[in-house]
C-alpha cells in the first residue's frame, strides 16, 4: 500500500474486541514492539475437540481494576519473550478479530502480565503494517471517547445496586485508596460515602446517640463503616468509631485495633508479650539514662522513632553513638517521646509490606529504599516489586495483626540474621504501591471482607 493511502494513527488509541467481549481499551500503539500483547490474568488452556483454546481474564480499564472479563480465544502459538528487565518467559498467543474506528482485522495478541504497565494492551507493528502511519505527538487519531462513554460501555459490568451502604471515614477523597474503595464498592452494587472525619459530630446519650454530619444530616443508615483515619485526627477519629460501633454499624477496624497500631511503644509491647520478634528497642524519660539506652540496643548505628511517626517521616538513623546522644536529647529536651532502636544492618534497605485482611495475607511487595536512604517507605521514594513471602513470614504477618486485633492491616516486617522480625503494623495501610507492584485488586478484597462479616451475598 502506497504511504498516502496508509491512515494516521496516534501514539494511543482505543480498541475493541467484538469476540473477546472486550467494549474499550486503550492502547499503546508501540512499532518498536512486533507482537501486540494485552493485559492477562488466570490464564488457563483448554481443549475443544483437538483444537487448543485459552480462557483468561482481562482488566480493561487501568484506572478500575475492579472491572473483569472473562476472555476466551484459540491458542494459536507458544513464544519465549523476553521481558525489558531481559527475563525470557513462555507466553501464549492468541488470534482474535480487532476495531479501530471502522477497520476490523485479525490480530495475534500475546498475553501478558501488564498489570503495573500505564496500558493493558500494547499494538505492536505487525497490527500496523500496511494499514497505519503512526503520529507519536498525536493521540486518539481514529477514535476517542470520553469518560461518561467509556462507564456508558461498562454499565452492564456493573451489579446492580444491593441495599448494602458503607460508609469510607477518612479526610481526602482524592487519596488513590480511598478511590480505590469507592470504585470497588460500586463496583460490587454497594453504596458508598465519603465522611470528612472532621464535619462529623456526636450526640451522646443513653436513650438517642447520633452521629451527624456537615449541617445536621444524621447518619443512621450505614451499614458498615470502613476507617481510613489519618494520624492527626486518630483521637477524634477513635470517638467517631466507637460511636458508629455504638449505633450497631460494622466497623472494619474498631476504635481500639487503631489506637494500639498508632502507640507504637504499647504496640511494641503487646508484641514482646505474645513473641513476636521485633528489633532491640528501648524507651526512657531522662536523659540521664541516654548512655545505657544507646548500649542496650547494641549501640550505634541505631534508628530514633517519634512514637507518632508514619510513613517514614519522623524516622532518624544516627550513625555513631555521639550523633545517637546528640538526637535523643534534642528530641527529650522539647518532650517529644521516642523509641530507639536497633540498626538491622544485613536488611540493606529492604523491607515487606505484607497487606492483611481478615486473617489472611493477600499480597506482599518489597520495597527497597532509595540509594543513601534506609527507610524503604514508597513515600520517601521506596521502590516496590512482588515479592514471594516464607511461611515463617507469613504467620508473623498473621499474628502480628491478630494481636492488635486489625481486620485490615498493612504488616512490615524485614528480614535479619535472626530470621524474620516485625517492624510495625499499619492500621490504614496504601493501597496503590501494593496494588501496582502485585497486580491485585486489594480493594475489592476488603469489600468482600466487609460482606463475609455481614454474612451478605450478592
Amino acid at each position: 500500500m502506497t504511504l498516502n493511502k496508509l491512515r494516521i494513527i496516534g501514539s494511543e488509541e482505543w480498541c475493541f474486541f467484538d469476540q473477546l467481549g472486550i467494549p474499550a481499551i486503550k492502547a499503546r500503539v508501540d512499532s518498536g514492539a512486533k507482537t501486540s500483547s494485552i493485559q492477562a490474568t488466570n490464564i488457563k488452556v483448554i481443549n475443544k475437540g483437538v483444537q487448543e483454546w485459552v480462557k483468561f481474564e482481562v482488566n480493561p480499564l487501568q484506572e478500575n481494576r475492579s472491572i473483569t472479563l472473562n476472555c476466551e480465544a484459540r491458542l494459536i502459538d507458544r513464544r519465549m519473550i523476553k521481558s525489558s528487565t531481559g527475563i525470557s518467559e513462555e507466553r501464549l498467543v492468541v488470534k482474535t478479530p480487532v476495531t479501530l474506528g471502522n477497520d476490523t482485522f485479525d490480530i495475534e495478541l500475546t498475553l501478558a502480565n501488564r498489570d503495573t504497565m500505564e496500558y493493558r494492551m500494547l499494538l505492536g507493528r505487525e497490527a500496523l503494517m500496511d494499514r497505519y502511519m503512526v503520529n507519536p505527538a498525536e493521540s486518539y487519531k481514529i477514535q476517542h471517547f470520553t469518560s461518561d462513554e467509556i462507564d456508558l460501555k461498562y454499565k452492564p459490568f456493573f451489579k446492580q445496586k444491593t441495599g448494602l451502604k458503607i460508609a469510607l471515614l477518612a479526610s481526602n477523597p482524592q487519596l488513590y485508596s480511598n478511590k480505590r474503595i469507592i470504585e470497588a464498592a460500586e463496583a460490587r452494587g454497594h453504596e458508598i460515602v465519603f465522611l470528612n472525619v472532621e464535619l462529623a459530630y456526636m450526640k451522646l446519650d443513653a436513650h438517642s446517640p447520633e452521629i451527624r454530619y456537615r449541617g445536621g444530616n444524621i447518619l443512621n443508615e450505614f451499614d458498615a463503616v470502613i476507617p481510613r483515619i489519618k494520624p492527626a485526627v486518630t483521637f477524634y477519629g477513635c470517638a467517631l468509631i466507637r460511636q458508629f460501633d455504638n449505633l450497631g454499624v460494622y466497623c472494619q477496624n474498631t476504635a481500639e485495633a487503631i489506637s494500639q497500631s498508632r502507640d507504637k511503644l504499647f504496640a511494641s509491647q503487646l508484641f514482646s508479650k505474645n513473641d513476636i520478634h521485633i528489633p532491640i528497642t528501648g524507651f526512657a524519660k531522662s536523659p540521664m539514662d541516654t548512655k545505657d539506652l544507646i548500649k542496650m540496643v547494641n549501640g550505634a548505628p541505631l534508628i530514633i522513632k517519634l512514637l507518632e511517626s508514619t510513613q517514614g517521616k519522623g524516622v532518624v538513623l544516627a550513625e555513631t553513638n555521639k550523633a545517637a546522644e546528640s538526637v535523643i536529647n534534642a528530641f527529650k529536651s522539647v518532650n517529644t517521646n521516642i523509641l530507639v532502636q536497633e540498626f538491622i544492618k544485613e536488611a540493606n534497605g529492604q523491607d515487606i509490606r505484607c497487606f492483611v485482611v481478615n486473617g489472611k495475607v493477600v499480597a506482599s511487595m518489597q520495597r527497597q529504599a532509595e540509594k543513601g536512604e534506609f527507610r524503604a517507605n514508597i513515600h520517601q521514594g521506596g521502590k516496590a516489586s512482588i515479592i514471594k513471602i516464607t511461611a515463617e513470614e507469613k504467620k508473623l504477618a498473621l499474628k502480628a495483626a491478630k494481636v492488635l486485633n486489625l481486620a485490615v492491616a498493612g504488616v512490615d516486617i524485614i528480614r535479619s540474621n535472626k530470621g524474620p522480625l516485625l517492624l510495625e503494623v499499619n492500621s490504614s495501610p496504601g493501597l496503590e504501591g501494593i496494588e501496582n507492584a502485585t497486580g491485585k485488586d486489594i480493594a475489592n478484597e476488603m469489600i468482600l471482607a466487609i460482606e463475609r462479616k455481614l454474612k451478605f451475598s450478592s
